[in-house]
């Protein structure tokens, strides 16, 4: 039976938890802009992913049927980000890649309800593009794991 003490220091576990992701350590990016200059460059959704952390519905991106040869660039400051080589359908709902291109994103820890996350962000920008999963293909392993609105891509 679970007693109001054990309550109590459950809430307090998870409040923790769910804050230690929202305040991130102040990082310093390349390309910075207020809020109001990004709500003015970016769309209200690209901004809820950029900016906020928000999460695409899985499937609404057009970027999952994209398979032309070219490259992934951020939507918030155009760094490159992904080559059409590195990408391959999960079956997530989202476009995923084995790999960014070098130097093009940076990582930082997730906490939220469900656990640790990697979560990763524009190393130009700091814009929030998606996650990181250790579920991938070969060679790396890894499924980066993007949201499209974060995303703009540019044949080749």
């Amino acid at each position: 039976m679970m007693t109001r003490r054990m309550m109590m220091k459950l809430g307090g576990s998870l409040l923790a938890v769910t804050s230690a992701g929202q305040g991130h350590a102040a990082e310093v990016f390349e390309i910075t802009h207020t809020d109001e200059e990004w709500r003015t460059l970016l769309s209200p959704r690209q901004y809820a992913v950029l900016r906020e952390e928000n999460t695409e519905p899985a499937g609404s991106s057009p970027l999952n049927d994209e398979h032309r040869v070219g490259t992934f660039f951020c939507a918030g400051c155009d760094l490159a980000l992904f080559s059409s080589d590195a990408k391959y359908d999960s079956g997530t709902g989202w476009p995923s890649f084995f790999q960014p291109l070098e130097n093009a994103v940076a990582t930082r820890a997730d906490w939220g309800l469900l656990g640790k996350r990697t979560e990763v962000h524009c190393r130009r920008c700091g814009g929030h593009l998606g996650h990181v999963f250790g579920d991938g293909p070969a060679p790396t392993g890894k499924r980066y794991c993007m949201n499209g609105l974060a995303l703009v891509f540019r044949a080749a």
